[in-house]
C-alpha cells in the first residue's frame, strides 16, 4: 500500500484547499438540478421528438422484424432483444405522420416502466441531453388529436418532449385478441 505524503510545495497545498472547498460546498436548494430532466431525442416523419430517459432502458438497431398478422397498423411487428420478445410500435402511424418506410438507419427505442415493455420505433437517435421541465411550452396548435395527449411539453427550440409515462400505461397500446 502506498503511502500519501503531504504536499510539498505552497502552490500544490493551495490547489488542494480549493478543491477540498469545492466539493464541500452543499448543493443549492433553489430547486434547478430538480427541473433537469434527461431526455433522448430522436427523429420521427422529419419532426423531432424525445422521451425521458428514465423510461428508456436501451436503445438498439432493428433487425429481424417479424410481422404479426391480425394487429393494429401501429404494430410493425416484434423482435428478438437478447431472447426476449418485444413488440415494436411505429408513433408515425400511431399519431397519423407520414411514413416514409423502413430502413437499416432505423432504431428501437426501448420503453419499460417495469410493468410494460415495448419498442417505440425511431428514424434517428440525435441524443441525449438536459433539458429544464420549467422551459417547457404546453401543446402547439400544429400538435392535435392523439399527439396531444402524449405530450410533456414542447421546447423553445420546438422539441416535442412526449410522456412516457402515458405511453406505457395507454391500454391502446396493449393489444387484445377476441377468442
Amino acid at each position: 500500500m502506498r503511502e500519501i505524503t503531504p504536499p510539498e510545495n505552497d502552490i500544490q497545498r493551495i490547489i488542494l484547499k480549493k478543491r477540498a472547498a469545492a466539493l464541500a460546498v452543499e448543493p443549492k436548494e433553489d430547486g434547478t438540478e430538480n427541473d433537469l430532466i434527461e431526455i433522448v431525442e430522436f427523429l420521427l416523419a422529419d419532426e423531432y421528438y424525445a422521451i425521458e430517459s428514465v423510461f428508456i432502458s436501451e436503445v438498439c438497431h432493428l433487425k429481424d422484424l417479424t410481422p404479426i398478422p391480425c394487429t393494429p397498423a401501429f404494430v410493425l411487428g416484434v423482435i428478438n432483444l437478447r431472447g426476449t420478445i418485444l413488440s415494436v410500435i411505429d408513433l408515425r402511424t400511431f399519431f397519423e405522420l407520414p411514413n416514409k418506410g423502413l430502413s437499416d438507419l432505423n432504431k428501437v427505442i426501448v420503453l419499460n416502466d417495469g410493468v410494460m415493455e415495448f419498442g417505440l420505433l425511431a428514424d434517428v437517435i440525435r441524443g441525449v441531453r438536459l433539458i429544464s421541465v420549467k422551459t417547457l411550452q404546453p401543446s402547439l396548435p400544429t400538435l392535435t388529436n392523439i399527439r396531444a395527449d402524449y405530450l410533456k411539453g414542447v421546447s423553445e427550440e420546438r422539441l416535442v418532449v412526449l410522456d412516457g409515462g402515458k405511453i406505457l400505461s395507454d391500454q391502446r397500446m396493449v393489444v387484445h385478441e377476441d377468442v
